[in-house]
């Protein structure tokens, strides 16, 4: 054995990083064991008593990555010898994991058990050498800080195996389990035939939404259009990222050509969407989350509520004014799955989502992102508004978005050890002055969000590679331009500075 364990890849969110100088075999069973170990500390705290670990059960599933089934054999060993039962449901998008804690799952193993947690192996939309951990305990994903603990346990648990301690393993027993068709069966019981007369393009990437959505939709009603649905680690056709412009060709020229009603889009584990309106225009995903928004709103007017919805830091001014106008609460908080859900928590919202693609849906679901549950909700909603009008598109939705003009991400590069004091110096240099413009505020949850009388300029930190992400809003062009270029020069000039201050 090495004389440490290297847990780099141990981030805010989960675990993320290059196979395998960062995530690998060695790393995964120690996880595993670490888990546990955390796992035990919780189910204590919750009841007062020490559950026996034979009474735990874990679901394991992964995503199409190449090197997903090397890394989830070395987990469900490293579980097993923990002494846990583990379902392995195989190759599955990431919210099926998540479903394995609300499933009623009839096995030998299972004995009227509920599933304690979840291991997700995915390292969603990152490049393909990446691969990572998505982690749930009690039907949540774990925090920050109880990633942080889990991490304390993993170098314990190597620590100890080092040590030539506690050389005794017990043995769990693992069953195999397809929990698709259990989720199919839920979805489609939820929104029986809402997709009649609904003509739709998917594009599952080559990643893990083939193996579910095209099917389930065509159950909900929908004439279907397959790209891509077939899984493969290699990614051959185009990468599994729909907020990246780049991939969505092929999805763009289907939905036009087929003359469908919007297309969608799949990240790597089915837990991000993407959508393109019937005109071959890309909703973003602060202008999916206003969609969904008004259409929860106005259903709940009716019952004399008001729904909260939090969203990030990312998002555009126009989504939180909107909520707030139309009667709902419109919550900003910090970019990340994790961050999300916690203040979904904290402030009882019924919907949440991100840039990204990312939605959260409390009402009438679970409150966990899932792109396939995602997809259902907006082929309800199309549903409704053709029956009102026939040639309704996407984009009558959004718009409040006509009136600013919106850039793209923006991605600059940046070592992750530099990343807090170049932040440190941008916001000490930040001034009306520089950005000729009057500043109104800095908000700073997550990054730097400078508030101009106009719209906004935010610099972020990547939570899962060395990047910082930029965005832009004004109400021209010009003005956007004009902030873009402000503080991206001024952030490559900081970041240059340190990186020779290093050298």
């Amino acid at each position: 054995m090495q004389d440490t364990l290297n847990t780099k890849a141990f981030g805010k969110n989960d675990i993320r990083g290059i196979f395998p100088s960062e995530v690998n075999s060695e790393l995964y069973f120690y996880v595993a064991k670490g888990y546990i170990s955390w796992m035990q500390e919780q189910l204590t705290k919750l009841s007062g008593t020490k559950k026996p670990v034979d009474e735990i059960l874990v679901s394991v599933c992964m995503d199409a990555r190449l090197h997903s089934k090397e890394l989830k054999d070395a987990l469900i060993q490293g579980l097993c010898a923990a002494g846990v039962n583990v379902l392995d449901l195989g190759l599955a998008p990431t919210p099926l994991g998540y479903f394995s804690e609300f499933a009623k799952i009839d096995t030998e193993i299972t004995e009227g058990k509920s599933v304690n947690g979840a291991l997700i192996i995915t390292a969603s939309h990152n490049p393909s050498e990446y691969n990572g951990l998505k982690m749930t305990f009690n039907k949540a994903s774990l925090s920050e800080e109880q990633i942080k603990e889990v991490k304390e346990h993993t170098q314990k648990a190597y620590e100890d195996a080092k040590a030539d301690k506690y050389r005794t393993f017990r043995c769990g027993f693992v069953k195999k389990y397809n929990i698709i068709s259990n989720y199919t069966d839920k979805i489609s019981d939820m929104f029986d035939k809402i997709g009649n007369g609904i003509k739709i393009v998917v594009d599952s990437a080559n990643a893990t939404g083939g193996l579910v959505a095209p099917q389930l939709y065509r159950e909900l009603g929908c004439e279907v259009i397959e790209l891509f649905s077939e899984p493969d680690g290699n990614f051959p056709n185009h990468h599994p990222n729909p907020s990246d412009e780049k991939t969505l060709d092929a999805i763009k020229k289907a939905v036009v050509e087929n003359k469908a009603d919007f297309g969608i889009a799949f990240d790597g584990d089915s837990d991000r969407i993407g959508v393109v309106s019937s005109k071959g225009k890309t909703i973003s995903g602060d202008k999916l989350l206003l969609i969904y928004a008004l259409d929860l709103i106005k259903e709940l007017k009716a019952h004399g509520e008001s729904p909260t919805v939090v969203s990030e830091v990312k998002c555009s001014q126009v989504l939180y004014d909107t909520i707030n106008a139309q009667g709902g609460v419109a919550i900003m908080h910090k970019t990340g799955h994790g961050y999300i859900k916690s203040k979904m928590k904290e402030t009882g919202a019924l919907l949440a989502g991100e840039m990204s693609g990312h939605v959260f849906f409390k009402d009438r679901y679970f409150g966990y992102d899932d792109a396939i549950y995602a997809g259902c909700r907006l082929i309800e909603i199309v549903a409704k508004n053709k029956k009102l009008k026939p040639s309704f598109d996407l984009q009558e939705l959004i718009k409040p978005f006509d009136e600013v003009y919106l850039s793209n991400e923006e991605r600059l590069k940046c070592p992750n050890e530099f990343k807090k004091p170049v932040l440190e110096e941008l916001k000490g240099r930040i001034s009306d002055e520089l950005f000729n413009s009057k500043i109104k505020d800095i908000i700073t949850i997550d990054g730097l969000r400078i508030i101009f009388e106009d719209g906004f300029a935010l610099i972020r930190q990547s939570n899962t590679e060395p990047v910082f992400t930029l965005r832009f809003e004004a109400k021209t062009k010009e003005q956007c331009e004009n902030y873009r270029k402000t503080l991206c020069d001024l952030t490559n000039e900081i970041t240059l500075k340190y990186a020779q201050t290093k050298v």
